[in-house]
């Protein structure tokens, strides 16, 4: 079994606009370029899930304004009934500065899009903020997930929204038990991540972490250790697709040099028993 826990899609009409800004971003904030993998719409995502071989992948959709979660869970809903045939399945959207954020989340348990995403970064807004804070404790209330992009953004590099020490600050206070960490713990702080969060009760997502088309990669022998620090059943297999080619992206896990055991684990069975998707 095999899950990706962590991609995204775009809305056909601006995917091609969306993208273009995003690698010009990209561009600006890291002297490098970043290239789309694949067709970035839900339907180039389904395509290439099944391509890859990969029996699910799992839609993260970052809310970037307050009128937009509303329509982004009404269409997940829709989308998730045909997750047989696509092999896509979405997780719900919410903006921090939603004031019905109650009336949010209750919908999404009830639409059972089992978690929601967060980005500090698109949203403006510091992990530790009390805005999070409430949204958090009252999603993993109702037995939700909550997937936060953590570390710096490659996009948008001058002010980190989620460090490890805003994770821990907000630890202090709730302690949900289905929060994931993407881009194991915190894109590129990973020696302070794990410093400070290996050994904590949260998920740690692997999106984008190996990609050696980036110049700035995880190197196999740190992501080897944490994952074995922190324990293999904490660890979800993802890749941020579109920015990473998802046939590519298991080839890299697979060299990794995690044991056959380690590597089914964290390809789908974790997830699996976490979301129950099948």
């Amino acid at each position: 079994m095999i899950i990706d826990i962590h991609t995204h899609t775009f809305p056909d009409k601006i995917a091609g606009s969306a993208i273009e800004n995003m690698e010009k971003h990209i561009a600006q904030g890291q002297g490098f370029e970043v290239k789309c993998a694949r067709i970035p719409t839900f339907e180039g995502l389904s395509e290439s899930t099944k391509n890859a071989g990969m029996d699910l992948s799992v839609v993260c959709p970052v809310a970037t304004n307050v009128r937009q979660p509303e329509k982004i869970n009404s269409l997940s809903v829709r989308l998730n009934e045909k997750m047989d045939e696509t092999r896509v399945f979405n997780f719900g959207a919410i903006h921090p500065d939603c004031e019905n954020y109650k009336d949010i989340i209750d919908e999404i348990a009830v639409m059972e899009l089992k978690a929601i995403k967060l980005h500090p970064d698109y949203q403006n807004t510091f992990f530790d903020d009390e805005k999070y804070l409430k949204i958090i404790d009252y999603a993993a209330n109702k037995g939700l997930g909550i997937i936060v992009h953590a570390g710096e953004d490659v996009g948008l590099p001058d002010t980190i929204h989620c460090t490890p020490d805003m994770i821990l600050n907000l630890w202090k206070h709730i302690q949900p038990e289905k929060m994931i960490l993407a881009h194991m713990g915190g894109w590129k702080m990973w020696d302070e991540v794990e410093e400070k969060i290996i050994g904590l009760p949260v998920y740690l997502d692997t999106a984008v972490v190996l990609n050696r088309k980036f110049p700035v990669r995880m190197d196999d022998e740190q992501f080897v250790r944490m994952i074995r620090r922190h324990g293999v059943d904490k660890i979800l297999y993802g890749t941020d697709s579109p920015w990473y080619n998802q046939s590519q992206a298991l080839e890299d896990f697979e060299r990794a040099g995690l044991s056959e055991g380690e590597k089914k684990m964290i390809l789908g069975e974790n997830a699996n028993k976490l979301f129950k998707f099948f």
